[in-house]
């Protein structure tokens, strides 16, 4: 399975989340790129964010951040040559 355009918008709304402070939500604009728009809209019939312009993290939604930010840790991590 590879990720789409779709998963990777996704995830990237996923990575804006703070999760030292899961009280502090996040606001996609209505004037966003559109395939934000759409992501995060996905996140929530998913159940994953509160709101359709991002809000807060669901538990569930907590989880996939933390799997999320820890991919993007793991995937960004310099190689010595």
């Amino acid at each position: 399975m590879k990720f789409n355009q779709d998963s990777i918008n996704e995830l990237n709304i996923l990575l804006q989340y703070d999760l030292s402070n899961i009280e502090q939500g996040i606001k996609i604009h209505h004037d966003a790129d559109p395939a934000t728009v759409a992501a995060a809209g996905r996140l929530f019939k998913k159940n994953l964010i509160n709101k359709m312009d991002g809000g807060y993290l669901t538990s569930i939604g907590i989880t996939a951040a933390e799997h999320a930010q820890a991919t993007a840790g793991l995937l960004n991590i310099k190689l010595s040559p």
